[in-house]
């Protein structure tokens, strides 16, 4: 059998069709601008704390971002479009006992090193769409090698409460009610709230003081079906709920809330006092609960839900829960690392 040349028109097709292919290629591995990649602190001009961090597998986007309480992802939908970052938050409801769903879709890009974007709010009822603009920060990522805590060196303890006022303390929220007050020498947070919601009407405190690395020690006395917390830099919570409380685990007492389970249970029956020493130095973070360790010189990762500050590479306040429910705090003391 002879085989005819081939036409012209076959190779131009040909031709086409290898273009094309090539094309589907380079476009589904097309990288992410380097200047993006990294851990990213966001100020949102709705005044809503929050942080980006994008990395990259195999070409493709992994991203990473949490408004205030929301979740963080990752987002399926994260994607690559002109050296733009495009993807949506998880739809959540317009309001507590709303039907009304809403979309937050987010663009953003690196112009000279400087991250700005939008996040366009759009409602399934067909209400207005609104915009948040911000701009981002790009933080030193945290250490990943384990500190050697025998060779770091602490300071003499800093008593942050002096069991009669409030000095050195203020309201988070200072248009939301307040509940904080010392009752014979306990820091005492009043509310009615006895939900588990994220939010509530009732203020969060946190220390005016602002702080790197550091021991603290903090005891406190919390009811069954009540919920606290403590932030460490205002930005990783140590859970603070009784040991039978529902929220076990990566929830539960001990726990840096979402991001380490404890090793073991060590938390006491509703209605008793608890103790915390919490250790954080170069982005690790001991937990000694009721005299027990229950996690031991692990990363901190990036700010749980509900964290204040988002610049992981700078200091933050002692900022506890209030918004929750009631919950009783005393001896509070602090050790500063001293640097070398």
């Amino acid at each position: 059998m002879i085989m005819k040349p081939r036409t012209p028109l076959f190779r131009i097709l040909c031709t086409v069709v290898v273009v094309a292919l090539a094309s589907a290629v380079s476009a589904k591995t097309s990288s992410v601008p380097k200047d993006m990649l990294g851990f990213w602190s966001l100020d949102v001009d709705s005044g809503e704390p929050a942080w980006l961090r994008v990395t990259e597998v195999d070409g493709e986007p992994i991203v990473t971002m949490r408004l205030y309480v929301g979740p963080d992802g990752p987002y399926d939908d994260a994607r690559i479009e002109d050296d733009r970052l495009k993807f949506s938050l998880r739809q959540r409801k317009l309001a507590k006992g709303s039907k009304v769903n809403i979309v937050q879709s987010v663009d953003a890009a690196v112009k000279h090193g400087k991250l700005k974007g939008v996040i366009s709010v759009t409602r399934d009822d067909g209400g207005p769409t609104q915009q948040k603009h911000f701009t981002g920060k790009k933080s030193q990522d945290l250490p990943t090698k384990a500190p050697n805590l025998s060779k770091v060196k602490f300071g003499h303890p800093i008593s942050l409460f002096n069991g009669k006022d409030l000095s050195g303390w203020r309201a988070h929220e200072p248009d939301k009610a307040f509940g904080w007050s010392v009752i014979d020498g306990l820091l005492v947070n009043t509310t009615p709230k006895t939900d588990f919601s994220a939010t509530g009407a009732f203020a969060n405190l946190r220390t005016d003081a602002e702080f790197e690395d550091f021991w603290l020690h903090i005891e406190f006395l919390i009811e069954a079906d009540r919920n606290s917390g403590v932030y460490l830099r205002g930005m990783w919570e140590a859970q603070v709920v009784d040991r039978d409380s529902r929220m076990q685990g990566l929830q539960g007492v001990g726990a840096i809330f979402s991001r380490i389970a404890p090793s073991v249970q060590a938390g006491r029956e509703p209605g008793e006092w608890q103790t915390y020493d919490l250790t954080l130095v170069d982005g690790h973070v001991t937990v000694v609960l009721n005299g027990t360790k229950v996690i031991d010189n692990q990363p901190v990762g990036d700010p749980t839900g509900g964290a204040i500050k988002s610049d992981i590479s700078g200091p933050g306040p002692i900022y506890l829960q209030g918004d929750h429910t009631s919950v009783k705090y005393r001896d509070i003391y602090l050790s500063p690392v001293i640097k070398k």
